[in-house]
């Protein structure tokens, strides 16, 4: 079973009781910052999930015990980390008792593997510092022996509880192992030396033994050089090839446990995994306010101030869809408040008053309960919506469907006093160039300095300017779809499709929306007819300079500091948006994300493809409805609808003297315009009372 790296990045943070930055890189080792509380943990593809749980475990030890300090420099770092290792992990287990447990079961499968290379080597013959380590890691599984001496440095070991008392112990481990490494590094003596008066011999008559030795040595090396002057180069070459003795000890098992838990990475070391994070960003600077959008419409249509005949056309199609529309939203706002009443019934509670029913005393033979009861209704929940409109080029051909379906859905917020905003996103509005820089910070996402949210209508103004705004703004769309003889200002224009950074703008807009209106209840809903490229991310080059990084590599991460949780991007650019989703309702669990993507009939099985098997039942049922709800996208729901389905204008008018026939199929069209309104209409009450 596959290790889940995010679960035990999760672990880490919990154990450490701290909200540490946890990275799962293609490291050998793993690595602690103490100043950024970085924990660094290599990606032990090798390692069982027990394995792996107790290795977590033994790094956050480091992270909470071990200090910022550098230990002593007359002691080799092997020997602290015998001692340091048995200190941390004795804390790690004193902190958290369940993880005695995992470090038991954690060892005893490293000893069954043979981590540590014993099964060819006489463990009783090792030095007091391999057999120290073995002791306090896999001690349980493994016999050893220890003389009285160096049972006491076992248990200064064992006792140390600072970092300090750590570095002590490993200064009597390094002496006592230094005094016996007269022999081969591997080898111990199992039998105590003699002093030659029936005694055993102390540390210091082993150390004056070792330097009389020692000297000895070099006394007769020496005569032996000066023997050997005249002696060829291959013969000298032979000398300089012998082994040498070492009198510094080694760790051998600190080394093969080191090297084996290296192994456990694969070989797949040097693909460093990169972790992104959203920048500040001054949502001030990118939502353009109502009252500007205004002033650029007005601004406009006073160029035609004295010529007003240019708007009869579109003025005209305007009342015709508002009076046809009031059908639709009386059915929405009835949905709603049946919704609504339904749900405060069914969290009604009845209660006795205390008080005499006077209608029931004759009935006390049979009856109970002769007082007055009072039912309280439970307040319905304050409800508001945010609409994110595509204001991008290619929703030229579909702009005015699209409008007028969520002008339906602000004449239904008008009658229920819901608030609502809407937003187009674009990268056109802005042309100065010194408000059009973005801000590059390593490691977090650059946002386009061009990016803006138009704020095209709102609930906080009167319906007097709201209705003047609406009408402006489908004058400009149907302009733009009918070529007509007006036109409006530049930064209106439709542009690029800043999707993903519209996401990332509404991490701020959510809770700030939310705060205004002291609401329980948010809906989002996104208007788009296509996916948008991942936001680039900023990494110096190989110079140094200014670079940047595109997180469709399969090795990037979105990381959110505020929840604590890692998202992974996949090589699909239309999974990037659907990452972004996934984080933004990490922190807004109570908003539902409603996804409207809009498609040509000859490319929505394509589309839904992406996601989900399209079989030949599925199929048909997408011919015959038009629209398709498609899940694990990001979204709460999201519906991909064939733009056809847009057109609710379907009236029912036939010529004079038309023929049954005729009749008949005018008729059947109007039902089905208005079957797939109430479909639609339908789904959307749903997700929203």
């Amino acid at each position: 079973m596959p290790v889940n790296y995010e679960v035990k990045s999760q672990l880490a943070k919990l154990l450490a009781t701290e909200d540490l930055i946890v990275e799962n890189q293609e490291v050998s080792t793993a690595q602690f910052n103490v100043d950024t509380r970085v924990l660094t943990l290599p990606l032990w593809k090798r390692a069982s999930s027990t394995v792996y749980d107790m290795l977590v475990g033994h790094e956050v030890g480091h992270a909470l015990f071990t200090p910022n300090v550098d230990p002593p420099k007359s002691v080799p770092h092997q020997f602290i980390n015998v001692t340091e290792d048995a200190r941390i992990e004795k804390l790690m287990k004193r902190k958290y008792p369940g993880l005695n447990k995992t470090f038991f079961a954690g060892y005893r499968e490293l000893s069954e593997q043979d981590f540590f290379c014993l099964e060819d080597q006489d463990v009783d013959k090792m030095n007091l510092a391999d057999r120290a380590n073995l002791h306090f890691k896999i001690g349980n599984f493994i016999d050893l022996e220890f003389n009285d001496e160096e049972m006491e440095i076992i248990k200064i070991i064992g006792d140390a509880e600072s970092f300090e008392e750590a570095c002590e112990a490993a200064k009597k481990l390094y002496a006592y192992c230094k005094s016996n490494n007269k022999q081969e590094s591997e080898s111990y003596p199992t039998q105590p030396q003699s002093n030659g008066q029936g005694g055993e011999m102390t540390h210091e008559e082993m150390l004056e033994e070792a330097d009389k030795r020692e000297s000895e040595s070099s006394s007769i090396e020496s005569e032996e050089s000066d023997s050997n002057k005249g002696a060829d180069s291959e013969n000298l070459d032979d000398i300089d090839d012998k082994p040498k003795k070492s009198e510094e000890p080694e760790v051998q098992t600190d080394s093969t446990l080191q090297q084996q838990i290296e192994d456990l990475c694969g070989n797949n070391l040097g693909n460093e995994n990169y972790y992104i994070e959203f920048p500040e960003y001054d949502i001030d600077r990118i939502i353009v306010p109502f009252n500007e959008i205004k002033e650029k419409l007005e601004w406009s249509e006073n160029l035609y101030k004295e010529d007003t005949s240019v708007f009869s056309f579109v003025d005209s199609e305007y009342a015709k869809f508002k009076k046809s529309a009031a059908r639709e939203v009386n059915y929405l706002v009835k949905e709603f408040e049946c919704k609504k009443s339904a749900d405060s019934y069914a969290r009604a509670t009845t209660s006795r008053t205390g008080v005499l029913d006077c209608t029931k005393p004759h009935t006390y033979k049979y009856n109970e309960d002769l007082f007055k009861k009072v039912t309280t209704l439970a307040d319905g929940k304050n409800h508001g919506l945010i609409f994110i409109l595509d204001w991008s080029g290619s929703m030229s051909d579909c702009l005015l469907d699209t409008l007028k379906q969520v002008y339906n859905l602000i004449w239904f917020c008008n009658k229920c006093n819901i608030p609502f905003n809407l937003y187009a996103f674009t990268v056109s509005y802005e042309t100065d160039p010194e408000k059009m820089e973005h801000v590059w910070e390593e490691g977090k996402f650059i946002i386009d300095g061009s990016f803006r949210l138009m704020n095209l209508l709102t609930s906080d103004v009167k319906t007097k300017d709201l209705e003047k705004q609406m009408k402006s703004i489908f004058r400009m769309v149907f302009g733009g779809r009918h070529w007509c003889s007006y036109q409006y200002a530049a930064e209106l224009n439709l542009s690029g499709t800043p999707l993903n950074e519209t996401i990332v703008a509404l991490h701020k807009i959510i809770p700030s929306f939310k705060k205004t209106h002291e609401l329980q209840k948010t809906h989002v809903f996104v208007l788009t007819d296509g996916e948008a490229s991942a936001l680039p991310a900023a990494k110096k080059n190989a110079y140094g300079g200014k670079g940047c990084h595109y997180p469709n590599t399969g090795n990037s991460y979105l990381r959110n500091r505020k929840t604590g949780f890692v998202y992974k991007f996949d090589y699909e650019y239309y999974k990037f948006t659907q990452v972004l989703l996934e984080n933004l309702k990490q922190e807004n669990k109570d908003v539902n994300f409603i996804g409207i993507r809009l498609c040509a009939p000859r490319t929505m099985n394509d589309f839904i493809r992406r996601y989900e098997y399209v079989d030949e039942i599925t199929n048909k049922k997408i011919k015959k409805d038009r629209f398709y709800e498609i899940e694990n996208t990001g979204y709460t729901s999201y519906f991909a609808m064939q733009t056809s389905a847009l057109n609710n204008q379907t009236d029912f008018d036939v010529e004079e003297g038309a023929s049954k026939a005729k009749i008949k199929s005018a008729f059947i069209k109007n039902l089905k315009t208005k079957s797939l309104n109430k479909k639609v209409l339908g789904k959307f009450m749903e997700l929203v009372a």
